[in-house]
């Protein structure tokens, strides 16, 4: 019995010297937008469109404040997958107008770039959302889109947000 278990035990080291390991190591930098990784996309959208500010790392929820024209600014995390820089990364964004209904200096600013810090890999987009001082029932929308820099690229599937504001 003592040497059909010493068997086994050789055989089964054996068995595992002799598998191939193959690490797969990840050499693309890559942005993502955190929200749109951890929320659900819109229907007939790849992409989220968030009616509640997002805490980060974690889905929106009802218990989340909602996002209104009193909002002031709010700040979405992107992340950057892949190795950390030892510099500043400056990654640009635009808004895709095509899917906005949004309008710049009336329902919202935004820089177009943000700073991703060395040593990190997280930076914050900043959206100053504007009182147009006008209440409607139909929400604006804007949709903002990851566009990167010559060493870091967008995500193709998370590189776009988009924010719903209440103009109630």
């Amino acid at each position: 019995m003592k040497n059909i278990f010493s068997l086994l035990i050789v055989s089964l080291i054996m068995l595992s010297s002799c598998i191939k390991q193959d690490h797969i190591i990840f050499t693309n930098e890559l942005v993502e937008f955190d929200a749109t990784v951890l929320n659900t996309p819109a229907t007939g959208k790849n992409f989220p469109i968030l009616t509640r500010v997002p805490v980060y790392g974690s889905p929106v929820s009802t218990s989340n404040p909602s996002i209104t024209r009193t909002s002031g600014t709010i700040k979405f995390r992107v992340n950057l997958a892949g190795p950390q820089f030892s510099t500043d990364q400056t990654i640009a964004y635009s808004v895709v107008t095509s899917e906005t209904t949004a309008v710049a200096g009336t329902h919202y600013t935004t820089p177009g770039t943000l700073v991703i810090p060395a040593n990190s890999s997280f930076g914050e987009l900043v959206v100053n959302v504007l009182n147009p001082g006008v209440s409607s029932s139909t929400p604006v929308i804007l949709v903002l889109q990851l566009e990167g820099n010559d060493q870091i690229k967008p995500s193709e599937n998370y590189k776009r947000l988009g924010i719903s504001i209440s103009q109630l």
